[in-house]
């Protein structure tokens, strides 16, 4: 595992396009060891797209990118065996159980399916409905689900784009605590959020992106201090001239 104060992420001039528009516009950015990192913005600024280069779904146009040390091109299947993914549309498979869903994601990985299904299980607070097929569960349940499904190799990265997107406040906060209980354990996470509270409650430092560029980063105290505003809306607004949820 890299160790703490490292990098695990390094990024350097990404540039996505899709035809003629530029999703991503040559950002750099650099994720340390052990943090919880956030990319703030609305829909379409380009945050979906830059965590799909980390995980495998998107190949750059233009840049470097490297995870855990590994050029995130040349050594997919490495970067891939050391990160955990939770998505932002729900992917699970509503024909399994629970943890049945689990099971096969670690034989997926070619690992036992062992005692560490019982323990993931239990730290989503899922062990009791083991059982239930997906299809059964809440909104809150599958994303904790997600989660546990994205630990079972045990990751040093775990990326999670839109974690709490649909859920309700109570949902929410289940999910941000199953989140705290990582960082404890210096799992580094890579978060994507449209939520302002979100952004300040868990991250450590984050990114605003807005148009497919980084347009501001620090922790959340130093933007509100940079820019003279008591929210991260008002860091937003004041940056760009229009509100984050537009």
């Amino acid at each position: 595992m890299n160790a703490p104060g490292t990098a695990a992420v390094v990024a350097r001039g990404l540039v996505k396009r899709y035809g003629p528009i530029e999703a991503v516009r040559g950002i750099d950015f650099s994720v340390r060891t052990g943090e919880c990192f956030g990319f703030l913005g609305p829909n379409g600024a380009g945050k979906t797209t830059t965590m799909k280069a980390i995980y495998g779904l998107a190949q750059m146009d233009e840049g470097e990118l490297t995870v855990l040390g590994l050029d995130a091109t040349l050594n997919r299947r490495e970067v891939n065996a050391l990160i955990g993914v939770v998505p932002q549309e729900e992917n699970l498979d509503r024909g399994l159980t629970v943890r049945e869903n689990l099971t096969t994601h670690a034989l997926f990985h070619g690992l036992p399916a062992d005692g560490r299904i019982d323990e993931l299980l239990r730290d989503a607070l899922l062990d009791r409905r083991a059982d239930s097929r997906t299809q059964e569960l809440s909104g809150g349940m599958k994303r904790r689900l997600l989660v546990a499904r994205a630990l079972v190799n045990e990751p040093e990265l775990v990326i999670l784009d839109e974690p709490t997107t649909g859920l309700d406040p109570q949902a929410r906060l289940a999910v941000w605590r199953v989140l705290d209980g990582l960082k404890s354990r210096g799992v580094t996470l890579l978060v994507t959020t449209h939520y302002m509270e979100e952004a300040e409650r868990i991250c450590d430092r984050l990114v605003i992106m807005d148009e497919g560029k980084i347009v501001a980063s620090g922790t959340t105290a130093e933007l509100r201090a940079a820019y003279g505003q008591e929210s991260l809306e008002g860091v937003f607004l004041e940056i760009t001239g229009h509100s984050l949820r537009e």
